[in-house]
């Protein structure tokens, strides 16, 4: 796995993508991406609609031994998309999605768009009140589910949608404005704090996928001749191997998270075959990659680190893959280098973005030989800029932090959300002067990649001093005992709040270990930075896409007056 070489160069040939030069592209902390493209103003389907006509009959979707083609989607969608217009539902209706990753979940997504109304996105993992919460927050006036006990429900089987379909090739004639008609209304994770709609126009959708491409695949926008938007791959082989219509990936994240919604699209506008999973299990996922002979993984932390500990990754075939992608969460140095020494063939991109910018921000330079740095999420993507500000009081037009300190990142550009769901005030908080406020906390190095180093959120006071429970993290998911880790502030009336680590420990390791483990790291770090308890567990709390749910890991660790527990001392 290539983890570093030669700084990015511009792809060649005709229609190349634009690189603009100038201070903006250094090593400020006020980044542009390196890469500019035009996008298109279209409804999402536009991008259904071409990926049908040129990749036709080429598998887009394989579910166990059932294969759902390109023109297949297409024709499918279309049909529901009438079929929902039948039933009564007008453009700017929400329609909730409430599936597992199941052949039907894309035929489902693209039929409501394709009808005018906007997705609805519901984990299928959501406890029922939660998710009629939910719902109701959204104002659906139709779920399509598995559970016949909603209200207003669509059934499904996993496969087909209770709803009278004829077949179709082409949808409504709907008339919507991009920038104005909603596509999605995504939930965030709720990490944090309660969970909020974000509003997601067509515009956002269809800016985000093309920008990810641009970045990714080295390929820019084209028009079809009939309407639709498809892309054209710019760069050459050397630099991306696998070309437009040869990919083939896992679908392994829930299609309903930010990371899942919109890689799907990203796999139908470059022609990509998506091998669908039922669930994340390590031994199926490792043997698929070798059965399908997959290009292209994806996923978060959590999920290479159940990879790197299964004893199959060390039979299974892997040569084919050509890259790894991470996001969701940030992934541990030694995680990555683990990755790299299993798949030499490939290259590792981390990723950054939250569900406020459709999906991503930030992407490791994706040419073969580009500079990449293990611990880093890249650069902003096409036609993005990101402003590392100061951590709580920054504001767009501040004076940026300086290179390698530590600042609050805001982003812009057209990715980024209309607004949340009816909640003006937080709209006002996250939204300023056309900037997002992502709420992480960033890095930019002299090479002018950018590192996030923790969540605002999750940043915890030890006697006045801040202390990034990334750093401690990262020092104790390196060292050879831990298989995984997370850091968090218990409180205390004298000091502010405990630094306090949950490990998971690697096969072999013992209670025993902890102590020298703990003494290992406090000896790398500040003393205001010094673990204070270390607990031992079975697994860490995780979000549905991947991420350490620290707020339910506090008070699990809060109520735990038994189990393990060391004391660092110096408190």
């Amino acid at each position: 796995m290539e983890l570093a070489g030669h700084r990015p160069q511009p792809p060649g040939g005709t229609g190349a993508l634009r690189r603009p030069g100038g201070a903006d592209c250094g090593i400020l902390t006020t980044l542009r991406s390196p890469i500019t493209i035009d996008l298109p103003v279209v409804p999402v389907g536009a991008l259904l609609d071409a990926a049908a006509r040129r990749y036709g009959d080429r598998p887009a979707l394989v579910h166990h031994e059932e294969t759902l083609t390109f023109r297949g989607l297409w024709a499918e969608a279309c049909a529901v998309a009438h079929a929902l217009v039948a039933r009564g539902v007008r453009p700017g209706d929400a329609v909730g999605l409430h599936l597992p990753n199941q052949l039907a979940w894309p035929v489902a997504y693209h039929g409501i768009l394709l009808a005018g109304a906007t997705v609805a996105l519901a984990s299928p993992a959501l406890p029922a009140e939660l998710l009629r919460s939910q719902l109701d927050d959204a104002g659906v006036v139709a779920v399509i589910s598995r559970d016949p006990t909603l209200p207003d429900v669509i059934a499904t089987d996993g496969r087909t949608l209770d709803l009278p379909t004829d077949p179709a090739d082409a949808p409504p004639e709907i008339d919507l404005d991009p920038t104005v008609a909603l596509a999605h209304l995504a939930y965030t994770g709720g990490t944090t704090g309660r969970s909020k709609g974000v509003e997601l126009t067509h515009a956002n959708v269809v800016a985000n996928v093309l920008q990810y491409i641009a970045s990714g695949s080295g390929a820019v926008p084209a028009p079809d001749v009939h309407g639709g938007i498809t892309v054209e791959q710019t760069s050459p082989p050397e630099e991306h191997p696998v070309r437009l219509g040869e990919a083939v990936s896992l679908a392994v994240a829930p299609w309903f998270h930010a990371m899942g919604t919109n890689g799907l699209t990203i796999g139908l506008v470059t022609g990509a075959t998506a091998v669908v999973q039922d669930r994340f299990d390590p031994a199926a996922y490792l043997a698929d990659v070798e059965r399908h002979r997959a290009t292209t993984l994806s996923g978060a932390p959590a999920m290479y680190h159940a990879l790197l500990a299964h004893p199959d990754a060390r039979t299974r075939d892997l040569s084919s893959v050509r890259s790894v992608t991470s996001g969701a969460s940030p992934m541990a140095v030694a995680q990555a280098e683990r990755i790299a020494a299993l798949m030499p063939n490939a290259i590792v991109l981390e990723g950054y973005g939250l569900t406020e910018a459709t999906m991503a921000l930030c992407t490791s330079p994706s040419e073969r030989s580009a500079h990449r740095r293990i611990g880093t999420v890249g650069a902003p993507i096409a036609n993005t800029e990101l402003a590392l500000l100061e951590v709580g009081t920054g504001r767009p037009g501040d004076e940026p932090v300086g290179v390698g300190e530590r600042g609050e990142i805001w982003a812009r550009g057209p990715q980024v959300m209309r607004s949340y769901h009816e909640r003006p005030d937080e709209t006002a908080e996250a939204l300023v002067d056309g900037w997002l406020r992502t709420g992480d906390i960033g890095v930019v190095g002299e090479d002018g990649l950018v590192s996030v180093v923790d969540r605002a959120k999750d940043m915890l006071l030890f006697k006045g001093y801040n202390v990034y429970p990334r750093e401690l993290e990262e020092r104790l998911v390196a060292r050879p005992e831990v298989a995984t880790a997370a850091v968090v502030g218990l409180p205390d009336d004298a000091v502010g709040e405990f630094p306090t680590a949950a490990v998971v420990l690697s096969a072999g390791s013992g209670p025993d270990a902890v102590a020298g483990l703990l003494a290992a790291v406090n000896a790398e770090v500040r003393p205001y930075e010094r673990l204070r308890r270390v607990f031992v567990v079975d697994a860490l709390p995780m979000s549905a896409a991947g991420k350490v749910l620290k707020r339910d890991l506090r008070e699990v660790l809060l109520s735990s007056a038994d189990g393990p527990t060391w004391l660092a001392g110096d408190s």
